[in-house]
């Protein structure tokens, strides 16, 4: 095996990077992290047109360039095809980030099937299908690249009411650790990142300044920025990143240490709902 050519090497042309779900919260920072590292980036959002507008604005300000796309991951193997349309448009592809997602809160015995199906369509099959195009450019490029998938401190931990995302993360962290494998002949790294509560409009905490936030389970004591999750990505994006692969990296604030210790703090049963 030859030594693996890393992403920046190309003659010094920027990174070509394609972000889901980065209208909001830790897609969007994630975007502009890496467009604020040189590369070119591709967004998509689902509906909320305007935010991905606003990203796009924030990265082109910055002197970036930046693609948008609508993605709708309900709608597959179809809608897929924008990783496609954005490799073209950026001029190839060495970087993608699989952040669009979705979640639930019922418990499984109260829950459709439909509803089952459509968190598992959006966390895991989409971001198969995406990784799956993705790869394809990249290898067709000659010039390895990376896969980043966005899981959830749930890709290793349960929480009661989150059936289906909690299986959709579980798997997603498994097929991180599989492409890993395949993809590592072609200088392709696969690797994760698990966040636990981040302050972001899917924790009904957009715009809020974490550190102003009181969480006495977590060890850090607060949750985390959006921004903290997007240095991890960023980083996995860069040569030093270059021999890191299958792995997943945890960024909770050190909450997903805490079950044995907290659970001898529960005085009731309130942990039962979701």
């Amino acid at each position: 095996m030859t030594t693996a050519p890393l992403p920046q090497d190309r003659a010094g042309a920027p990174l070509r990077a394609v972000v889901t779900g980065a209208d909001s919260g830790i897609g969007k920072a994630v975007a502009v992290a890496l467009a604020s590292g040189g590369a070119d980036v591709g967004i998509t959002f689902h509906e909320d047109s305007d935010g991905a507008e606003r990203t796009a604005t924030e990265i082109r300000d910055n002197g970036g360039r930046c693609a948008v796309r609508r993605l709708d991951l309900t709608d597959l193997p179809t809608s897929a095809a924008v990783v496609d349309e954005l490799a073209q448009e950026l001029g190839g592809l060495d970087v993608l980030v699989n952040c669009a997602g979705t979640g639930s809160s019922e418990k499984a015995l109260d829950m459709s099937y439909d509803k089952w199906r459509q968190v598992l369509s959006v966390d895991l099959d989409g971001a198969f299908l995406c990784a799956q195009r993705a790869a394809k450019h990249m290898i067709a490029g000659g010039r390895g690249g990376r896969i980043v998938n966005i899981t959830s401190v749930h890709e290793h931990l349960p929480r009661v009411g989150a059936a289906p995302y909690c299986a959709a993360k579980a798997g997603l962290g498994a097929l991180t650790q599989v492409l890993a494998l395949e993809l590592s002949e072609h200088d392709i790294t696969v690797n994760s990142v698990a966040p636990g509560e981040i302050s972001t409009p899917m924790t009904g905490q957009e715009d809020v300044d974490p550190r102003t936030e009181s969480r006495p389970g977590v060890p850090l004591g607060r949750p985390g920025h959006a921004g903290e999750v997007a240095a991890v990505v960023a980083f996995l994006t860069t040569p030093a990143a270059g021999y890191v692969t299958g792995s997943s990296f945890v960024v909770d604030g050190g909450m997903s240490l805490m079950g044995p210790q907290a659970s001898q703090l529960l005085a009731d049963e309130k942990w039962r709902q979701p």
